[in-house]
């Protein structure tokens, strides 16, 4: 342990193009895109010896199905790295990928560790239906299978009926409490995808994307039908086809449609951090410095408004305000959501949000998020040589959690 915390860099991150559910990376297992990433990572930093990986971890909203419940582990054999390699899986739902950066800086500030990997991986369209134990032996009736893949599944009979309404109905609530109009919300969502459709043609995302290959190495040429770029990018949607589509939790009266919602998703993320030490022994250079984070809590069916309070409470830990910022990653679960937190911080000026689009065009693979959009931060503040840059996201349950960097 050391006197004080050391200095957590950002050495590199990277991620897969994210795929739409049933999609082109539908047939891949989350266990294989954990590895890729890791891999990837790996042998972006020649100079790096595997051996000296501290720890991975890994975070993971299901863990139900391929994941083998920790998939880190699993992730860490099948990538090759020498099995010396330990790996620990994190789940904070939808901000478990953050949350597994969180604890893996932790451990390195602490002194506990010196070169870690972190990040997250989700495949929603492999998740597996599960079917309860029944109460007694031999039951004569059908049994009810559960999806996975999002939302509430067997739920407590004690939690109050508000607090387990649908994660779109929680967007709908947002929007109440804002006043956000149908028309507001298309608005932000198209903005989304014409900002990811540039930023992919404008190569913004060359120095993160690692497609994945059929054979498991980098595919460059989505020859083998998986995807180079996101999938759920649409550069030719517009206002009108986006307010064609129908509410989708209220009939009547209702805001949030599939189009202005992110879609479910499979990718995976991850990132490299060091500390000084690692930096000498490897020859690496980092992308940013972590100077901290903030984890809160707040009324489940409120969720999306979790960011909120977590920015600001990690700002102040690292000494900043939201004026201060140079570029910022808010995970868009729905428009409703995004807007609700861009209504919060009214000091912050919204085009330094998502720059190059969010969730809503880029996708939102649950448990690989959160370590995506630190991974961008990272790279646009060593893009731009300097400045503070803020990675928040919303948590279905009611939590919000947020990192700040600086370069």
């Amino acid at each position: 342990m050391t006197d004080r915390p050391r200095d957590v860099y950002v050495v590199d991150a990277v991620r897969t193009p994210i795929g739409k559910y049933g999609g082109a990376l539908s047939g891949v297992r989350p266990d294989d895109l954990a590895a890729h990433v890791v891999k990837a990572l790996v042998d972006r930093a020649p100079g790096l010896d595997p051996a000296t990986i501290d720890d991975v971890h890994l975070g993971n909203a299901n863990g139900a199905g391929e994941e083998n419940r920790n998939v880190a582990r699993m992730a860490v054999l099948l990538a090759g790295l020498p099995v010396t390699v330990p790996g620990v899986t994190v789940n904070r739902l939808c901000g478990s990928g953050m949350e597994a950066v969180i604890q893996a800086a932790r451990a390195v500030a602490l002194g506990d560790a010196s070169v870690v990997v972190a990040g997250g991986v989700e495949s929603m369209s492999r998740a597996p239906w599960v079917l309860p134990k029944p109460e007694r032996a031999f039951p004569a009736g059908p049994q009810t299978l559960h999806s996975t893949t999002l939302g509430w599944r067997l739920t407590n009979p004690r939690m109050p009926d508000a607090w387990t309404v649908a994660l779109g109905e929680g967007a709908e609530l947002i929007a109440d409490r804002y006043r956000l109009t149908r028309e507001q919300q298309d608005a932000y969502a198209l903005a989304s995808h014409r900002k990811a459709a540039r930023a992919w043609q404008d190569g913004a995302f060359d120095a993160e994307a690692v497609p994945y290959g059929t054979d498991g190495t980098r595919g460059g040429d989505g020859a083998d039908g998986t995807p180079v770029r996101d999938e759920c990018v649409r550069a030719d949607t517009s206002l009108r086809a986006l307010a064609a589509l129908r509410p989708v939790f209220r009939a009547d009266g209702g805001t949030v449609t599939a189009g202005n919602s992110s879609p479910l998703n499979d990718g995976a993320a991850a990132l490299l951090l060091m500390d000084e030490a690692g930096l000498r022994s490897s020859g690496c250079a980092p992308l940013a410095r972590i100077r901290s984070s903030a984890v809160t809590g707040i009324e489940p069916q409120l969720f999306g408004l979790g960011p909120v309070e977590a920015a600001r409470r990690a700002l102040a830990k690292a000494g900043r305000g939201l004026d201060a910022l140079h570029t910022v990653e808010l995970n868009e679960a729905f428009a409703a959501q995004a807007l609700g937190c861009l209504a919060g911080w009214p000091e912050l000026d919204p085009a330094l949000v998502n720059p190059h689009g969010g969730a809503l065009a880029l996708g939102h693979p649950l448990g690989a998020s959160g370590a995506r959009i630190v991974g961008a931060v990272a790279h646009r503040l060593a893009a731009a040589g300097s400045g503070t840059g803020l990675a928040t996201l919303c948590i279905g349950v009611g939590q919000g959690l947020a990192v700040v960097l600086e370069r």
